[in-house]
């Protein structure tokens, strides 16, 4: 039996963490590995949850919550109160499985903007749970893309930082306040043909 942190899938009028902004240097710290998984850490990962769905988020970092540790929360069902969120201490990708596929995504650090990016359809992703135990579970499809997403907070980069069209990527950053100037651009690496997962 899996371990869950039980908090009730609703939208609360003043959740427990504040959600920083892409342009908060706080979102481009590397995150720190967690050495104990303890009662700090569980309640750290719960007002993370709270805060993701009061948000109507699917996916939250530790860093975008000003933490700068080694934790995402991820929760592709927020509609299903009896499917629980997974909380991920320290995770790491393994494996890159099947193709490399284009999709929108969006993120609660740059509310509004909503750009294509390339992500492997599958990963292998090694964890530690909220009980502290070693895990590793094989993700597809949007839970793949989700966990890819978060993990790249951990290391301080944000999905913009992969948008190769940069006049429509501009274009959407200032119709929702933000600015090119915040974008880190950087090669994708699923993108070089070199690199390419199998």
């Amino acid at each position: 039996m899996v371990a869950t942190l039980s908090v009730p899938k609703v939208k609360l009028k003043n959740p427990p963490l504040h959600i920083y902004r892409m342009g908060d240097k706080v979102l481009r710290q590397p995150a720190k590995r967690i050495s104990q998984v303890n009662d700090e850490i569980r309640q750290l990962a719960r007002d993370m949850l709270q805060t993701m769905y009061s948000a109507d988020g699917i996916g939250l970092a530790a860093p975008q919550v000003g933490v700068p540790k080694r934790l995402i929360v991820v929760d592709i069902y927020p509609d299903k109160p009896e499917v629980p969120p997974l909380v991920l201490i320290n995770p790491e990708i393994r494996e890159y499985l099947g193709e490399t596929v284009a999709a929108q995504e969006g993120c609660l650090s740059i509310p509004g903007v909503f750009c294509e990016v390339l992500r492997a359809q599958g990963v292998v992703v090694s964890f530690k749970d909220e009980s502290g135990r070693p895990r590793t579970i094989q993700a597809d499809d949007l839970l793949a893309r989700v966990i890819q997403h978060e993990i790249d907070h951990l290391n301080g980069v944000l999905f913009v930082d992969y948008v190769e069209n940069e006049l429509l990527l501009d274009q959407e950053l200032r119709k929702h306040g933000f600015q090119m100037q915040d974008v880190q651009r950087r090669a994708n690496p699923l993108a070089a043909p070199a690199l390419k997962p199998r």
